[in-house]
């Protein structure tokens, strides 16, 4: 975020030296000290830092103080006195005046004091935005897999993180596109900065300008005080531009311009502010070919897929799966107030088979659900929705005649039926070589031909443990 810093001082010279200095620094100045009505443009900024002479405090002056420490901002507020008097000093102070310095001293030592300030702002909206979030905040840790699928995925994301270029995440609805945007925010070199959000479908059209770039004061009906807009929030970080694809188009231009210039310019504003963000767009539609009709820009396409990341499905990295619910059981346990620890093999099974339209999304609503009707601390194929009883249905409990039948295939695309008809076949085999193996995966992996690992993550894939093989009558 850039911080606001407002001067209303009554020596205009002493005004325009602070606004000379700090304008050269990482923050942006506004003066009221000359301007009619100088105390209600205050009031409406949208200030960080306030310095204001004590001659221009409505009066009495303690009770303009406690109007501007109750602003939304809740702003540091410096009152420059006139009189080197202690008995002003204490009044100030205890009305509620965070700073008060006697406008006499050299200037050299008003700019540290208000230089100070300001640094101590920039430190507490840092806390404020991070400091309750850091444990719970998305990492690249959290796609760690076993799918082929998502590990060559992630070396790709690995190689994108570090830069600077706008970034495009495509992806079905649900498969986690802000979760990845979050990630690679808190592993990037702006992981200090803000990570700002902001869905364009959710925002009516008429309010999003303003609620990217910001608004001045009467730039609109309502408009009564100054609006930090999205991308003046994200300075010195990221900001995640969701359902990039709904943009309007006559917004899509100066979304264009705010990443070729760096610059937006607040609604009803003159003066252009510069911002240091990096934007991560993301959508669910197919941009090019919306170029391709009119509904989207084609200029703005290519400026946002500089670099293009498409999260694969779920139904692509059943892999992942069982790790993944895990994941959300242990996340929901204290919040549903159930002590719930895993899954039963029938359960875990059913998750497996299932096509996840709603991606991982869905997978957690799921899980959730299934936590608040558990009975026990393990969910049962029965917690589930019925759904999952009907895929479970065509594929574990189909005979493998059955699989073969045409008759099974009704509604499925051929990948469909192949991906169903392999798992069967390779859970069939590999249930056969540990039993007769009992369960030893050294001795199984070398009786199928692969490797102990690559076992180990089939048997973790479609939930075999080794422990229900160690009684089985076998050869071994």
């Amino acid at each position: 975020m850039i911080p606001r810093l407002i001067l209303a001082i009554q020596d205009q010279g002493l005004q325009k030296h602070l606004e000379r200095i700090f304008s050269e620094d990482d923050v942006r100045v506004e003066c009221f000290g000359h301007a009619a009505a100088a105390w209600q443009k205050v009031v409406r900024s949208c200030g960080d830092v306030i310095v204001i002479s004590e001659s221009l405090l409505p009066r009495p002056s303690d009770t303009s103080i406690i109007l501007l420490n109750d602003l939304p901002e809740t702003p540091i507020t410096v009152i420059l006195n006139d009189h080197d008097d202690s008995e002003d000093l204490a009044r100030l102070t205890a009305a509620g005046a965070d700073v008060v310095l006697y406008a006499g001293l050299p200037r050299k030592r008003l700019v540290e004091a208000i230089g100070t300030t300001l640094t101590s702002r920039r430190q507490f909206l840092q806390k404020e935005r991070f400091g309750r979030r850091g444990m719970t905040n998305p990492k690249i840790s959290d796609f760690v897999s076993d799918s082929e699928v998502t590990r060559l995925f992630m070396e790709e994301v690995q190689q994108l993180i570090p830069s600077d270029s706008p970034m495009l995440l495509l992806g079905e609805t649900g498969v986690g596109k802000e979760h990845l945007a979050r990630a690679i925010h808190g592993e990037s070199p702006r992981s200090s900065g803000p990570f700002i959000a902001v869905n364009m479908a959710a925002v009516p059209e008429q309010l999003l300008e303003s609620e990217l770039f910001g608004h001045e004061q009467g730039a609109f009906t309502g408009a009564i005080r100054y609006r930090r807009g999205a991308f003046e929030l994200a300075h010195s970080g990221t900001l995640f531009l969701d359902e990039i694809g709904e943009m309007p188009l006559n917004l899509q231009a100066k979304l264009l311009r705010a990443l070729q210039d760096y610059e937006v310019k607040p609604v009803g504003g003159e003066n252009p502010i510069w911002v240091d963000v990096r934007v991560i767009a993301a959508t669910s539609r197919d941009l090019e070919k919306a170029s391709a009709d009119g509904s989207f820009r084609m200029d703005l396409f290519y400026r946002l897929s500089v670099l293009t990341l498409t999260i694969p499905p779920l139904r692509q990295r059943k892999e992942d799966i069982p790790t993944m619910a895990q994941r959300f059981v242990d996340l929901y346990r204290y919040k549903v107030g159930r002590d719930v620890r895993g899954f039963s093999r029938p359960a875990l099974d059913a998750l497996r088979y299932y096509n996840w339209p709603g991606n991982i999304r869905e997978l957690m609503n799921v899980i959730e659900r299934a936590m608040l009707l558990c009975r026990s601390d393990e969910i049962s194929l029965a917690d589930l929705p019925h759904v999952f009883h009907d895929g479970l249905s065509h594929t574990e409990r189909t005979p493998p005649e059955q699989l073969l039948s045409p008759d099974s295939w009704t509604g499925l695309t051929l990948p469909e039926v192949q991906q169903q008809v392999e798992e069967r076949v390779e859970r069939m085999y590999l249930e056969m070589v540990l039993q007769r193996t009992r369960g030893r995966v050294g001795k199984a992996a070398k009786v199928a031909g692969i490797h102990p690992r690559s076992l180990y993550n089939k048997m973790n894939r479609l939930g075999l443990r080794k422990e229900n093989f160690k009684n089985a009558l076998g050869s071994a």
